[in-house]
């Protein structure tokens, strides 16, 4: 009698014993190395503030230089051109520095790149001709590897239970650089007109934009001394043997064959589950790009022509809206959302959203003619806008979560980043031209109402949507 209820014990214990430990449902979250990722991150804020510190007077210096021949409209034609030589640039070479930092290390890689940033910037203002103008974007594109193998060692600080807390930092600083570098470049550009009594010399007459450059300048010197001082290689073939054994738990043995991946031919890394979060990059990127150059475009066209007619102030604070909100929004909202409904679900989400933000251009232009002026309605579906762009801009912390753990060790992990950068800067080299031609085109010949350009690219939004079905349901670490 006591064995059977004993028995009857076990098998009741047995049946509401869960196959799967509560635990192991969810791992807990690793704890941040905050020190490094603050470093590593301060390192990333000196290249948006010097890549948007030329914005504010880029156009004024091109017509001074006399490129255009005295045709204001011409202006933008070339601003366009020395903006997109720099992702061109980029594009051919940021592959070879991620394949390069796998070898070498992370460290030397980014010595390199904040240099090459540096010198490339104090050329910008130091040029009088175009063709010096289009040499030191082409320089800084072609010497600039720092954002590929910044995400490589933010990959190689961080695991999949705490990633998405690290990568949702990214569009953190952009949003900061994009509104110190611009306050930098207006502030400090012909410095001689604000203060003659200060910058009364020949030199700020011969050079007037120079200023904001050294500025920018000197946060890549900054940057590269606490960079060698502070920052820790994150290669693990690099390390030192005692850390590299105590912070990663890998065994000298288990390094050689980490270290022969670094050669590993590049062809044998295109597996499909590498390619194919590089493919939905890129096709991010391309849609992203498009729509900030649309932006701009539809905010300044006549009303007539089914624009806003916005003047440049009005649109620099509805820029900087965007900027702001979407920083603050990724810092609080980004890692909780991805831990309440995964990355994949966020990513499928915020691709979706591309969909109605495209849609709200034809309707601002429908209100405008209908209305005959920019009211109330249109800030309300300019608030609208702002809230779907919040949405949109989680899509890039979650793809770089993905495109990080599907590198099979951290020793190729340069590559796969190198991988999506050089595709990503591809497709915004297409994009800009891409969209603005189509919308000239559709406004002009009056394509389905003026609006084909926003038909284009709800078409391509709809393949990203099919291709973000793709992704692997979660983000896996390597080591498992």
């Amino acid at each position: 009698m006591a064995r059977d209820t004993s028995n009857s014990h076990e098998i009741m214990e047995n049946e509401t014993t869960p196959l799967v430990p509560t635990k192991s449902l969810k791992k807990l979250k690793t704890p941040l190395p905050k020190l490094q990722i603050g470093i590593l991150i301060s390192l990333h804020l000196a290249e948006p503030i010097a890549s948007t510190s030329i914005f504010p007077y880029i156009n004024q210096l091109i017509r001074e230089l006399g490129i255009t021949g005295g045709d204001d409209a011409a202006v933008g034609y070339y601003a366009g051109i020395i903006e997109s030589l720099f992702f061109a640039a980029q594009a051919l070479t940021v592959l070879r520095w991620g394949r390069l930092s796998d070898r070498i290390g992370r460290k030397p890689v980014l010595v390199i790149g904040l240099s090459g940033a540096c010198i490339s910037i104090l050329c910008f203002g130091l040029s009088t001709t175009f063709w010096s103008l289009v040499i030191s974007r082409c320089l800084c594109g072609l010497l600039n590897g720092n954002v590929g193998v910044m995400k490589t060692m933010m990959g190689e600080l961080t695991d999949s239970t705490n990633m998405a807390q690290a990568f949702a930092l990214f569009p953190i600083v952009w949003s900061i650089g994009g509104f110190i570098g611009p306050l930098i470049g207006g502030t400090l550009a012909r410095p001689q007109d604000r203060w003659p009594a200060l910058f009364a010399n020949g030199f700020w007459e011969k050079f007037p934009y120079f200023l904001p450059c050294a500025v920018a300048a000197s946060l890549f010197v900054l940057a590269v001394f606490v960079m060698l001082i502070f920052l820790e290689e994150t290669l693990p073939t690099k390390r030192r043997p005692k850390s590299t054994s105590a912070m990663l738990g890998i065994s000298s043995d288990e390094l050689l064959p980490q270290q022969s991946m670094a050669f590993t031919p590049l062809r044998s890394l295109l597996t499909p589950s590498v390619v194919i979060p590089i493919v939905n990059y890129a096709l991010l990127a391309l849609l992203d790009i498009s729509f900030r150059a649309l932006v701009p475009l539809l905010f300044s066209t006549p009303t007539h022509l089914g624009g806003l007619g916005f003047n440049p102030a009005t649109i620099g604070s509805w820029l900087a809206l965007f900027g702001i909100t979407s920083g603050i929004f990724q810092a609080l909202f980004f890692a909780r959302i991805v831990d309440w409904i995964g990355p994949k679900r966020v990513f499928c989400v915020s691709v979706s959203c591309y969909v109605p933000l495209m849609v709200m251009f034809p309707i601002m232009s429908w209100i405008v003619r209908a209305g005959g002026e920019v009211d109330h309605a249109i800030t309300f579906a300019l608030l609208c806008l702002t809230g779907m762009q919040l949405a949109w801009n989680m899509a890039f912390g979650a793809i770089f979560m993905f495109i990080t753990a599907s590198a099979p060790t951290n020793n190729v992990l340069g590559a796969i980043n190198g991988l999506g950068q050089t595709s990503a800067s591809a497709a915004r080299v297409v994009g800009p031209t891409l969209a603005t031609s189509l919308f000239a085109v559709s406004k002009e010949h009056n394509l389905l109402g003026g609006n084909a350009v926003f038909v284009v690219l709800i078409v391509l939004a709809g393949g990203l949507r099919w291709l973000a079905s793709q992704l692997p349901d979660e983000v896996q670490d390597r080591n498992e």
